[in-house]
């Protein structure tokens, strides 16, 4: 089999149009979700997610943060499936995230704050799931089937409702506008990518290495650690860039690989300034930016569209580093649509 026919390969490439379907499909119901928060007085949400869906309440964290003053928690589902002590939920939005909508733990947080009388809401490729059953809202991430045991349509479809809120939350000023815009930037990112497949083989043999990020792309970090780890099976480890600097940084040695996505934004001059301490440690470095600057220092530059928004930089962030992973994996001789040891849907307690 080609790596072209794989359904990770077709499945990174639906991304700009399952977010342009999604933003076409999910607009009221999330409109509606708003106004419930707004009506309601909710300055508090608590995010229950495992694993890729998990990476994407990051991003709310720092979207919903920054944009709508929303404090985000992310839930310690264990609390409420294993020590049955389930924290107050009084006044707060409980949102699932899942792919499935099938993890008990996850599924457990929910079904609580509905309990308790929270407002709930659910996001998931599957509307008649058993998280989807415990919420008030239902937002669909309309990604169609996913084959492909790595998430990469189903992620940045989460991302995407994100943001979508966030708009909804402030009232669809020219933020829906740059939202909308997003399907033809993630398709310019795909389209300049071409390359990553010759990039990838120079790490043929790599087996460690981290992936930084900061702000709405620390989220993209833990992210591409996942799919590295996944799909690779190398030892990734995902960090902030400040967090990277108390302690961490004496890993580096000469040679030693460093993703780091860092797009156009306010986050990018501290950014840069780290990339040069890397550069100092003669740190092999991968560079996710649309910054010349950024991309020249690079050993292995991969390259953004211009003109992406930085609270929407992760949605097209994301993709250079999933190819780069989906070829990693096929030059070191993995099935892609199924790396060893992993399920589609995994069901914790």
């Amino acid at each position: 089999m080609t790596i072209n026919s794989s359904h990770l390969y077709q499945e990174i490439h639906e991304q700009p149009q399952v977010i342009q379907r999604l933003i076409d499909n999910e607009l009221d119901v999330t409109l509606a979700l708003g106004q419930q928060i707004h009506e309601r007085n909710i300055s508090h949400f608590v995010i229950a997610a495992r694993g890729t869906s998990d990476n994407a309440a990051r991003y709310a964290n720092y979207v919903l943060g920054a944009r709508n003053r929303i404090l985000v928690s992310l839930a310690t589902p264990s609390l409420f499936s294993v020590f049955k002590q389930p924290p107050n939920l009084s006044n707060t939005l409980v949102l699932g995230i899942s792919q499935s909508g099938k993890s008990p733990d996850i599924v457990s947080v929910v079904a609580e704050g509905k309990r308790q009388g929270a407002l709930t809401a659910a996001i998931t490729n599957f509307p008649q799931s058993d998280l989807a059953s415990e919420a008030d809202f239902v937002i669909d991430l309309n990604a169609g089937v996913e084959q492909s045991v790595a998430a990469t349509k189903t992620y940045t479809s989460e991302l995407a409702v994100i943001a979508l809120l966030s708009c909804c939350l402030e009232g669809l000023s020219k933020s829906i506008e740059q939202l909308q815009a997003m399907p033809k930037a993630m398709q310019a990112t795909l389209d300049i990518n071409a390359h990553i497949e010759q990039i990838a083989e120079r790490y043929r043999y790599m087996e460690r290495c981290v992936v930084v990020g900061r702000g709405y792309n620390y989220a993209t970090a833990y992210e591409l650690a996942l799919k590295l780890k996944e799909l690779t099976f190398s030892m990734v480890e995902p960090y902030s860039s400040a967090d990277f600097l108390h302690g961490p940084i004496a890993l580096l040695e000469p040679g030693f690989p460093v993703v780091v996505i860092a797009p156009t934004g306010r986050m990018y001059p501290k950014m840069m300034s780290f990339m040069q301490k890397l550069q100092e440690h003669r740190a092999e470095l991968v560079i996710i930016s649309n910054e010349e600057e950024a991309l020249a220092i690079a050993q292995s530059p991969l390259q953004l569209p211009v003109d992406t928004p930085e609270w929407l930089s992760a949605l097209v962030g994301i993709i250079p580093g999933q190819l780069f992973a989906m070829y990693l994996a096929h030059a070191r001789g993995v099935d892609v649509d199924s790396p060893r040891s992993l399920k589609k849907v995994t069901e914790t307690i």
